[in-house]
């Protein structure tokens, strides 16, 4: 995903992901209020705000330095 372990270049691109996520939040719930709203769309969404949602929690986990045991 990231070719980098520069903190600051995965902050920046955890901020990219959790503004797309918080837009297809934003774009999910027009559509769903929206009765002629194609619902495969709406299925892809999900799927891709899933997707972005798995990708953030990698991103906060790579921020996290480890422990020695």
């Amino acid at each position: 995903m990231l070719e980098s372990d520069d903190p600051a270049v995965i902050a920046r691109k955890l901020a990219e992901l959790r503004l797309e996520h918080r837009d297809l939040d934003a774009a999910i719930d027009r559509l769903t209020v929206d009765t002629e709203a194609d619902e495969l769309t709406v299925k892809r969404l999900k799927k891709r705000k899933l997707w972005l949602k798995d990708c953030i929690a990698r991103l906060e986990s790579a921020l996290i330095p480890d422990e020695p045991a």
